[in-house]
């Protein structure tokens, strides 16, 4: 029971970071499609300024989820690592870069320095999510096996190549609805029209990607193949086809806000259905939950320390995602930082 709990916070907590740290590498992802200097100053200002007051807090459901692998479930943890570890230091290496970027490009005076910040920064954002979907698509597909060797093999077969994109096109979902509220929040309805089309196309890229991947696990994993095409994999299934839907419709009103829950409940959904359609496997069909799970009194201690972060961070994450959304937020400027700058109402 232990094990099945530590289990469902592990897919819970993963669900989370692909929502919120999907939502900025979609930020990312639309700062490389912008454009040119010019052409792309405009999206590029309202990237900055919708993801300057919470971008560094969404690792923070990366981290949780690394700790709950190789506390909770370390033979798992060991078979993911080990055989897939290329692609893993591929996407640590991006999350490096692309915060250095996004951090020094606004500094940086140079027009050629900013360019190469953001350049870093946005490339970044587009590989991180394809070789972390990568990574889902090798445990997905069963490859990942407990004692396998590390090759190309586990991780650039077809399903997990689809699984990359599939993430790439997630996130650039998640970006484009956000970013859409986010021009309807400043008034710019040039951006609203200009971010709302990149949400139906990349919802369409999702759709298409989500259909090859379904052929895909019918042709080389069948045991999730059946489990997402009946009983609570279908329903889940269909529940995120109909929070995508609705996504797409509210975007197009002036409900553009509400369409990022129908988004995030989408993507969650979707995550869900693949965690119920391997039960009772981590790995299908070699790593059950119970095999995998560490000692009982680590996992016990692991649900008590859960708990107590629920309690003492779950809430400040709560409000600080409600004050951005409501765009009660504000990024320091130059101005905020520079010495002798004192608050208002001081003397």
């Amino acid at each position: 029971m232990t094990a099945t709990v530590a289990a469902w916070i592990l897919l819970l907590a993963t669900a989370a970071y692909a929502c919120g740290g999907g939502v900025d590498y979609g930020a990312g992802f639309w700062d490389l499609a912008a454009g040119g200097t010019r052409r792309g100053s405009r999206p590029r200002a309202l990237i900055d300024h919708a993801m300057e007051p919470v971008w560094e807090v969404n690792n923070v459901w990366l981290i949780f989820v690394l700790v709950l692998m190789w506390t909770g479930f370390p033979v798992f943890f060991e078979a993911v690592f080990g055989s897939m570890w290329l692609p893993l230091a591929l996407a640590a290496v991006g999350l490096v870069l692309r915060g250095a970027g996004f951090a020094l490009r606004k500094p940086a005076r140079r027009l050629s320095r900013r360019r190469l910040f953001g350049a870093v920064f946005a490339v970044a954002s587009l590989l991180t999510p394809f070789f972390l979907g990568v990574a889902v698509g090798g445990v997905a597909s069963g490859r990942a096996a407990p004692g396998t060797a590390p090759s190309a093999h586990v991780w650039a077969s077809t399903t997990s190549v689809v699984a990359g994109l599939l993430a790439v096109a997630a996130t650039a979902f998640l970006g484009a609805v956000f970013l859409t509220a986010d021009a309807h929040r400043f008034d710019a309805p040039d951006l609203v029209v200009y971010f709302r089309r990149r949400a139906w196309c990349s919802l369409a890229a999702v759709a298409v990607l989500a259909l090859v991947g379904l052929a895909e696990t019918r042709d080389h994993t069948a045991y999730v193949y059946d489990r997402l095409t009946r009983g609570p994999g279908l329903l889940l299934v269909l529940l995120a086809a109909v929070a995508a839907g609705a996504t797409a419709l509210l975007v197009a009103g002036r409900a553009a806000g509400r369409a990022r829950f129908t988004a995030v409940a989408a993507v969650a959904l979707v995550i869900a259905a693949w965690g119920v359609a391997q039960r009772p496997y981590l790995v299908p069909t070699s790593l059950t939950v119970r095999e995998a799970a560490g000692a009982p009194g680590s996992l016990h201690w692991l649900l008590i320390v859960t708990a107590v972060a629920v309690v003492l961070v779950g809430p400040a994450l709560v409000v600080l995602y409600r004050l951005d959304t409501r765009g009660l937020l504000e990024a320091q400027t130059d101005a905020d930082v520079q010495g002798g700058t004192r608050p208002p109402g001081e003397g």
